[in-house]
């Protein structure tokens, strides 16, 4: 056994094998969130060559992955999100299969030449991608099995090199593709299913943060409340500091000026820029009209009281994804409650706004200064309240 043990280059105490493993796993991840996600599939970020080609060599080595698959099975995520064409939606495919078996999910859509064709653009393309990594994917994680056993000896070398496969398939296409799609808490309500799991991205490498991601897809910068921790971001601050990145877009940060007496383009322009903060700041404007409404059904209805309060999750979800029979329950019990349904609606009219492609933006203006006009006109205080803040978006 202290052969096993010792034949390696190296000979470390047990808690050194445990550190080598968990910084080399790290570098992967960081690989994979950094120059895979945001730099290849978003284009968030511009990395210096050498920078790009360590981490292609890296993940060749680690992963065995080609860019070009990887970034075309993203993006191929991103376009279809949780619908039958998602490549691993545990919406579609169930939470265990994605969860435990994601990594088959891949290796499928891997081998969907159409897939590639319509979502593998601007990849590395260049001699040692053809004739290398892409030609001989699997010898890098040979290469990386012999380096292991070499440095390592046998028994640690054997378990720091399992690890490393089998890393990124657990993590990234296990628990980043479906616990990210299924349990979490939600910053921003987008139309997928998708969640953050952790405030704290570091284990994953920022990948964590996962509905951000997916409101924010092209920036660089996954962490959007203070209590978030990004650590892909202070990477990739570290390289922007060293003249080895160039961060492109990051969230856009609502601005405020004083309230407006009418809608212009300006207002309308940040409106857009921002609607997902508009969303968020709306969903509390209807939370106070709910309790509003609560208060005064305990008093003279309380069975309807009853009712409503079992809705209460329905009406702050995405309207798409509530079934048919959920939609129903809500319109019958919005139909007892007035104020309550006319901020139901509006908050409906105002997302109907920036889905109008084919409206001018005069049009847009108009429509948005009359929306206002109603939400002001109508006496509901929490729905005022937000329309002049509404205004004051710059």
């Amino acid at each position: 056994m202290e052969a096993l043990l010792s034949a390696g280059v190296l000979s470390l105490p047990w808690w050194a094998y445990v550190l080598i493993t968990l910084v080399l796993t790290h570098i992967t991840i960081i690989a994979v969130t950094v120059f895979l996600h945001r730099c290849q599939a978003h284009r968030a970020l511009a990395l210096h060559p050498l920078v790009s080609h360590f981490f292609r060599l890296w993940l060749w080595l680690t992963t065995g992955m080609v860019t070009k698959e990887w970034v075309a099975i993203h993006r191929k995520h991103h376009a279809k999100c949780d619908t039958p064409e998602d490549p691993h939606s545990p919406q579609i495919w169930g939470i265990n299969r994605v969860l435990w078996g994601g990594v088959f999910l891949y290796v499928r859509e891997s081998r969907n030449p159409a897939t590639l064709e319509c979502y593998g653009h601007a990849t590395p393309d260049d001699w040692i991608e053809r004739t290398v990594y892409s030609r001989f994917a699997k010898l890098g994680v040979v290469l990386l099995g012999v380096i292991d056993l070499c440095l390592f000896g046998i028994v640690p070398g054997g378990l720091i090199f399992v690890t490393q496969i089998v890393w990124i398939p657990f993590w990234a296409a296990g628990v980043i593709n479906g616990i990210g799609h299924y349990w979490g808490y939600r910053n921003w309500p987008t139309p997928d299913a998708s969640t953050n799991i952790v405030p704290l991205g570091i284990l994953i490498g920022g990948e964590e943060l996962h509905n951000n991601h997916h409101t924010f897809p092209s920036s660089a910068k996954l962490s959007c409340r203070w209590y978030e921790l990004d650590i892909g971001w202070l990477y990739i601050r570290i390289l922007e500091a060293l003249g080895l990145a160039r961060v492109k877009r990051i969230a856009p940060t609502p601005r405020f000026a004083e309230t407006k007496p009418v809608v212009d383009v300006e207002t309308l322009q940040a409106v857009l820029s921002n609607h997902y903060d508009v969303l968020v700041r709306y969903a509390r404007s209807l939370r106070r009209t709910y309790r509003a409404e609560l208060v005064e059904l305990r008093r003279r209805a309380p069975e309807q009281a009853r009712v409503l309060k079992t809705l209460k999750d329905y009406l702050y979800r995405d309207e798409s994804r509530l079934s048919e029979s959920e939609r129903a329950r809500v319109e019958q019990t919005l139909a007892q409650l007035p104020a309550l349904q006319t901020a139901y609606r509006m908050r409906r009219e105002l997302i109907a706004l920036w889905a109008r492609s084919m409206a001018s933006r005069e049009q847009l203006v108009r429509q948005l200064q009359e929306w206002c006009q109603r939400a002001e006109a109508s006496n509901i205080g929490p729905l005022v309240e937000f329309s002049q803040r509404l205004r004051r978006y710059a």
